[in-house]
């Protein structure tokens, strides 16, 4: 099943906004770290429910811009909102729908993994992002948290595991300044008790602590030169 057909899917079982829920944990993390200003433009790659241009419009005056390559989580997100600074797209990571050094961030919340091309939606960023522009992407499907390994079998789709070295080098390629990478634990999942093991897919605790509190979400931030 493609990405699209898979998440189209996921929109019209509803499923959209339990993501939502789930990411939140540590997207809000990632979106108060990033210098947004009022008259920003910003694009949220991938954006599911919406969720991330939703929170970044009650944190400054931006206009937000979701492209997603579902249309059906497109359609979603903008019926979450009557806000008209927020706008949702549908699309391709590799093509994306704006001029050149037309945008002042972008973010994308654990959603890059799907790119059919991460190097060249690494470069269409770097395009459209204006100099001094920031990319922050977050991720919980990457190479160090050793608990995410059977995802793509698991989900369905085709999916790009990379590790921390591996973003940070494709970041440099795409000629972005690497800004900082590092970790952000879910502090908020619940985890319980040893002798409830096994649940949730993990065999032991241990392997749920480390998945959430030790390895989280891995979060690297470029700017444009």
């Amino acid at each position: 099943m493609s990405v699209r057909e898979e998440f189209d899917a996921w929109a019209a079982e509803g499923r959209d906004r339990g993501m939502e829920e789930r990411h939140w944990h540590t997207a809000k993390h990632v979106l108060a770290r990033m210098p947004v200003e009022a008259g920003d433009r910003v694009l949220d790659l991938g954006c599911g429910s919406g969720y991330a241009g939703r929170a970044l419009r009650e944190t400054a005056d931006v206009r937000s811009y979701g492209l997603d390559g579902a249309p059906e989580m497109a359609k979603n997100a903008a019926s979450y909102t009557d806000d008209p600074a927020v706008a949702f797209l549908v699309g391709d990571f590799e093509h994306l729908p704006f001029a050149d050094d037309s945008l002042d961030h972008a973010v994308t919340m654990e959603a890059f993994y799907y790119a059919n091309d991460p190097r060249a939606a690494l470069d269409e960023l770097r395009r459209v992002l204006r100099p001094g522009g920031t990319f922050y992407c977050a991720v919980n499907y990457f190479e160090e948290s050793v608990h995410t390994d059977d995802w793509e079998e698991n989900v369905g789709v085709a999916m790009t595991r990379w590790g921390m070295a591996e973003y940070r080098d494709a970041f440099r390629e795409a000629r972005f300044h690497v800004a900082s990478q590092d970790t952000i634990p879910d502090r908020e999942i619940e985890i319980p008790p040893g002798e409830e093991f096994p649940t949730d897919g993990f065999d032991t605790r241990t392997a749920m602590v480390e998945r959430y509190r030790t390895h989280g979400t891995l979060l690297t931030v470029g700017v444009v030169p």
